[in-house]
């Protein structure tokens, strides 16, 4: 009944792509609610707003080579401005800007290449004129753009709205969740606590928690399964900011994913195109950085799940036959005067251990009498962050 959540689970790794107005602006994907924003120069961005023709393509190539499953393309942010055909319900849409219905061009994107779409929604606005002054009919409208969205694009993997923090007022999440259940019954369904309540469950439809910007933990209820995601930026802004310097590192963002899988929870890591659709370089090579971790680690992250065993030194998970355990901060090891040592870790187990081989190279592990073992640093010419030891229990 419930396997659109565990087959969510398996999806792992996902991009984010905050796309719009803002991303022309380049100033951050908030830039409209700040105080030297002026809302009619921004709206007129719509007519400057014309990615590439290759643009959605583009970004499901980098998500393939980054090891991502799935997209989250918002469809629509706060500054109300959509990226699909509103057929009729506003002006304030991509078909009315560049022409172009951009939400079809990345589902298409997206099933060409095996990848699947989720939508990001806004629930507030900071435009619509009904959000401030008759919340039923802005309601109203908010439903009928999500019907929209589950009736025109053909089975998406999920819905993932923001913007409930905003405002402490009926959002009617029962006819909200009840659209999407009548057209797409097993689409995940994800509102976005904020920053502030990292994990919270809330509404009974909601199969996925979020933690923005945060630290996951294991997530459960009874009865109905629940997915965990944390969402986190590459740069300090979700929308492309030209003046922002603050790259997240490579450590970082792996040790980040590590620790998203040792909690059964999935990694969303966000990016912010460029006006034209393309990914900032830095951004880009992050991504694709984290796909050759991956794949040198034999893609093992996807099906893992959370093991109860535990072990000094490293994160353990298991895919029912085999064990994995992953150490960070493996350093390179060399001449000293190349580079400066760290303190090397040794992993130690409650049982026997056995058949245990380095995933990136395919060595056999040195155990230990006790089966414990050491985090083999790196050769000179390779530097990957964190080894995983492949390992049965015994």
């Amino acid at each position: 009944m419930y396997q659109y959540i565990e087959s969510f689970k398996k999806l792992g790794f996902g991009l984010f792509a905050h796309f719009g107005l803002y991303s022309v602006q380049g100033q951050g994907e908030w830039y409209l609610s700040t105080p030297q924003a002026d809302p009619a120069a921004y709206n007129a961005l719509m007519h400057r707003f014309d990615p590439a023709a290759d643009w959605a393509a583009r970004l499901v190539d980098t998500a393939k080579r980054a090891g991502c499953r799935y997209i989250n393309l918002t469809t629509r942010h706060h500054d109300g401005f959509s990226l699909y055909d509103t057929r009729g319900l506003s002006d304030f849409d991509a078909i009315h800007g560049c022409g172009r219905d951009l939400v079809k061009e990345f589902v298409e994107a997206c099933r060409a290449g095996g990848i699947v779409p989720f939508f990001y929604h806004t629930l507030l606005d900071w435009q619509h004129p009904d959000y401030r002054e008759n919340f039923q009919g802005y309601i109203d409208y908010l439903v009928h753009s999500i019907e929209i969205l589950c009736t025109r694009y053909g089975q998406v993997g999920g819905f993932w709205f923001d913007g409930k923090w905003d405002k402490d007022a009926d959002w009617q999440e029962d006819r909200i969740y009840g659209t999407i259940r009548k057209y797409q019954p097993n689409a995940i369904i994800v509102n976005n606590t904020g920053l502030d309540a990292l994990g919270q469950t809330g509404h009974p439809e909601i199969d996925s928690v979020t933690f923005e910007r945060g630290k996951p933990f294991p997530v459960d209820r009874p009865g109905k399964p629940i997915a965990g995601e944390v969402c986190q930026g590459i740069t300090d802004h979700w929308g492309w900011a030209k003046g922002d310097l603050c790259t997240k590192s490579f450590p970082e963002l792996l040790d980040t994913l590590i620790d998203c899988r040792a909690c059964g929870c999935n990694f969303l890591l966000n990016t912010g195109p460029l006006a034209d659709g393309t990914i900032a370089p830095g951004e880009e090579a992050l991504l694709l950085n984290l796909g050759k971790w991956i794949r040198a680690n034999q893609d093992f992250l996807y099906e893992a799940v959370p093991a109860e065993v535990q072990a000094e030194n490293a994160r353990i998970l298991t895919d029912g036959t085999w064990h994995y355990a992953v150490i960070s901060g493996v350093p390179m090891c060399y001449n000293t005067n190349v580079t400066r040592m760290r303190q090397t870790k040794r992993v130690v187990l409650a049982g026997k251990v056995e058949n245990a081989i380095w995933l990136d190279s395919g060595e056999p592990v040195a155990l230990e009498p006790d089966g414990s073992f050491v985090a083999k640093p790196f050769p000179y010419g390779t530097s990957l962050g964190a080894r995983v030891v492949r390992f049965q229990l015994v």
